[in-house]
């Protein structure tokens, strides 16, 4: 099975591409790497790209709590991009376009 993540970092943004189901089996390994690499590098972007998530569960919406809370002790900020407008109305309702930007 590959890795649900592949992080790219330029500058100092970290862009993390999602793939496959976003759920608490696969959550887990995609935070300790983005946590990792951004422990590493400091950015003061995280990207958190979802073209290629095909399914996501609550555990998304964890992903994302978490990395803002990282993000924030950093003094950095998070933006979502390319979710899937079925992704994008459950993330507003979770109340994450109050902590992190949403861009198409």
């Amino acid at each position: 099975e590959h890795m649900a993540v592949t992080i790219e970092i330029k500058e100092d943004f970290l862009t993390a591409y999602l793939s496959g189901e976003l759920d608490h089996h696969t959550v887990k390994e995609i935070r300790e790497a983005i946590d990792r690499d951004i422990v590493q590098s400091k950015p003061s972007q995280l990207v958190l790209d979802f073209r290629g998530v095909t399914f996501m569960d609550s555990s998304g919406i964890g992903l994302v709590m978490g990395r803002y809370k990282l993000m924030e002790e950093i003094g950095g900020t998070v933006l979502l991009t390319n979710l899937p407008s079925s992704l994008k109305k459950v993330m507003k309702l979770a109340g994450m376009d109050r902590l992190a930007q949403i861009k198409d």
